[in-house]
């Protein structure tokens, strides 16, 4: 496991693909526990299960709670980088959609108008270079919606490649999402933390 940095209040490390974030069998926090000896270790984000990059995990009950307020309070900033296929018609811009959650289906999906479940999704995205019908992207998380920056690409016909659930093509590869920065304040010092990350040197991010 690759740690970036620990005290005795967090701890920023990189989450592979296919492990839970979450702290259940086999999931991130029991993998530093068992790995560094902590017994308490907390979530306060998450990664999708396909998603790897960083992550910062509470190491007591009041670093959860503070990191937990700054991500409701809106304090704490993630960026992620992304290879989508296709090209934004834009070399900045903004996705504004409504998200809904079909909870059966394990989906997110995009809602025509307000209602019951449907929430605001917002990203601001940045295009870092076009190869071969594919771009890299960074992107910034102004909400935190499940999926969202998978539904929100794909709907625009721009598909992360590797991704399996909301397309149907067959990359072969891990899908290409990526948490590339992380941003916060130290919940004991107060200190602004960032920490960011390059996504690894395997196909499709060695192409660009």
């Amino acid at each position: 496991m690759e740690i970036l940095y620990r005290d005795e209040d967090i701890l920023v490390c990189i989450k592979p693909a296919r492990v839970l974030s979450t702290d259940e069998p086999g999931g991130l926090p029991e993998l530093v526990r068992q790995e560094l000896g902590i017994r308490d270790v907390r979530t306060v984000h998450r990664l999708d299960r396909v998603v790897s990059g960083l992550m910062v995990l509470a190491l007591n009950a009041a670093a959860a709670s503070d990191l937990s307020a700054q991500i409701r309070e809106g304090r704490f900033e993630k960026e992620y980088m992304a290879v989508v296929h296709g090209c934004p018609n834009e070399k900045e811009g903004q996705f504004r959609d409504l998200l809904i959650r079909d909870k059966a289906r394990k989906m997110t999906m995009v809602a025509d108008a307000p209602g019951k479940g449907v929430l605001p999704a917002i990203l601001g995205y940045r295009l870092l270079g076009s190869r071969d019908g594919l771009s890299k992207v960074r992107i910034r998380l102004e909400t935190g919606r499940t999926h969202q920056i998978r539904v929100q690409f794909a709907s625009r016909g721009m598909p992360l490649v590797g991704e399996r659930k909301y397309a149907v093509l067959e990359d072969d590869c891990e899908i290409a999402l990526w948490s590339y920065e992380l941003g916060f304040f130290h919940p004991k010092t107060k200190e602004w933390m960032t920490f960011s990350k390059e996504p690894p040197e395997s196909y499709p991010w060695s192409i660009f």
